[in-house]
C-alpha cells in the first residue's frame, strides 16, 4: 500500500464520519477517536463478511466470485486499518523526540 492509496482510504472514512449537524470532527473532544473506532468497526464487519461468504460458498449457496470480492475488501479495510496505525505510532514516536 503506497501513501496515496492511504490518504485516499482516510478521505473516504472521513467523508463517512462526517457528522451531519455542521460541526467539525476537529472540534469534538473524541473526533479522532470516534473515526478510528468506526475505521476498525468497519474493518471488522468486512472480516466478517468476508468468512460468511466462504462458508456460504463451502456450503454450496454462494459464487467463487462473491467470496473473492468479499476477501479482497476485507484485505483493503485490514490494510487501511495498518497504514493508520503505523501513522499513528510514527507520529507519537516524533512527539516523544520532540525537547520539552
Amino acid at each position: 500500500m503506497n501513501a496515496l492509496m492511504a490518504a485516499r482510504a482516510y478521505a473516504a472514512a472521513a467523508g463517512n464520519a462526517a457528522p451531519t449537524n455542521g460541526a467539525s470532527p476537529a472540534g469534538e473532544a473524541g473526533g479522532f477517536a470516534d473515526l478510528l473506532k468506526a475505521g476498525m468497526e468497519q474493518a471488522a464487519q468486512s472480516t466478517r463478511a468476508a468468512e460468511t461468504q466462504m462458508q456460504a460458498h463451502a456450503a454450496g449457496r454462494a459464487e467463487l466470485i462473491d467470496v473473492v470480492t468479499s476477501v479482497a475488501s476485507a484485505e483493503a479495510s485490514l490494510e487501511t486499518v495498518m497504514a493508520v496505525r503505523d501513522q499513528v505510532i510514527q507520529a507519537y514516536q516524533e512527539i516523544m523526540r520532540m525537547p520539552i
